[in-house]
């Protein structure tokens, strides 16, 4: 097979955010790809890639191939114009895309991803979050979003993909930051959890608004959709507790009734749902009902890494296993059914993100991008 090998193109005053060095930025990153077409502006060559569907074997609809190891990649939640926003980390840098499937284009032929720009970060991503507020449908565009590193800071990268860029670093936890989220309404604030057993709540201009002391680590953080006074906060020893922004206390709690628990998410279009994976389970939760799990089944033979709510089905979502493992195992599971919908697998496999409107999700991985398609 005829690969091409393509070098992406940027200005290097603007592409490395953290520090000034001069250096070719197409060593910091290229793409194999198939066929490519070049949609130059005046400051900045957008490349267009267009792939097929996976052949290898490993179950993945389709894959976008990566210069490096992908340790994290998120799917903007937001409507940010008519492609989804994605972004992925990895070592020292952050790629900040657009894609289109032929599910939802019938020009296009498997995946279509457009690099935007790549963003030089200090230290390899371990977490991402999308901020509301990035836009490509409307003048100036804006790109905004933040990362979280192990030295223990939060960084806020803000793009108009032209000229202006600013990186601000908000500096207070004292251990490994787990998970990060923006309020979904406005995106004006942003809270983050530990393993100094906090989840802390910061304004973008990086004060520290609220802290919360755990009992444990905190895994995750969610913020409730709709109301920005929300928050959920799922700690390491299997305690999910909900938070009041406005009393700073906690209002319900959740017990998973075993430990350690390593993921979980607030169902988005269903608030009284909650998932998590605890060990090798997974469990739900409705919430009006219960503090204990309404379902609880094995996923994974090794204790399981992540979970994930389909934003598009309240009955969907995915788990993967343990991370670190050659291969790394993709579940992904409806509440209707006793047995998971579709199983793949990714070479190390890190990182789980569904689409904003399709029943398909992402994990990355060893030099590449593997994409999932679920039927309803």
């Amino acid at each position: 097979m005829h690969t091409e090998v393509l070098f992406l193109a940027f200005n290097t005053d603007v592409l490395f955010l953290y520090q000034e060095v001069n250096i070719n930025p197409s060593s910091i990153l290229m793409q194999v790809v198939k066929s490519n077409q070049r949609v130059n502006t005046p400051d900045i060559n957008i490349t267009k890639n267009t792939f097929s569907m996976e052949d290898s074997g490993r179950g993945a609809s389709y894959t976008v191939p990566c210069d490096d190891y992908v340790h994290v990649v998120e799917f903007s939640p937001f409507d940010s114009g008519s492609a989804a926003l994605l972004a992925y980390g990895g070592n020292q840098y952050v790629v900040v895309g657009t894609c289109r499937f032929q599910e939802e284009d019938m020009e296009v032929e498997g995946v279509e991803f457009t690099t935007l720009r790549v963003f030089h970060h200090a230290l390899r991503v371990d977490c991402l979050a999308w901020s509301p507020e990035s836009r490509l449908d409307k003048l100036p565009q804006l790109i905004r979003f933040c990362t979280a590193a192990a030295d223990r800071k939060v960084r806020l990268l803000t793009s108009d993909l032209q000229n202006q860029h600013e990186v601000k670093v908000m500096e207070g936890h004292t251990s490994y930051i787990n998970h990060l989220v923006f309020e979904p309404t406005e995106g004006k604030q942003i809270a983050s959890v530990s393993d100094d057993h906090t989840c802390r709540v910061w304004d973008l201009e990086g004060n520290e608004t609220t802290t919360f002391r755990l009992r444990s680590p905190g895994v995750s953080v969610c913020w409730h959709p709709e109301d920005a006074f929300k928050l959920m906060v799922a700690e390491k020893k299997g305690t999910i507790r909900f938070y009041d922004l406005v009393t700073q206390q906690a209002i319900l709690s959740l017990d998973c009734g075993q430990s350690p628990l390593m993921s979980a998410d607030w169902c988005l279009t269903n608030t009284i749902k909650v998932g998590a994976v605890t060990g090798s389970d997974w469990v739900i939760w409705d919430i009006t009902r219960s503090s204990y799990p309404q379902e609880k089944r094995p996923a994974h033979v090794e204790r399981a890494g992540n979970f994930r709510w389909s934003r598009v089905n309240e009955n969907l979502f995915s788990t993967t296993g343990c991370p670190g493992k050659i291969s790394s195992q993709l579940l992904v599971h409806h509440l209707g059914h006793p047995q998971p919908v579709m199983i793949g697998s990714a070479t190390v496999g890190a990182g789980l993100s569904w689409h904003r409107s399709l029943p398909l999700c992402v994990i990355g991985g060893d030099r590449k991008l593997s994409f999932w398609m679920t039927e309803m």
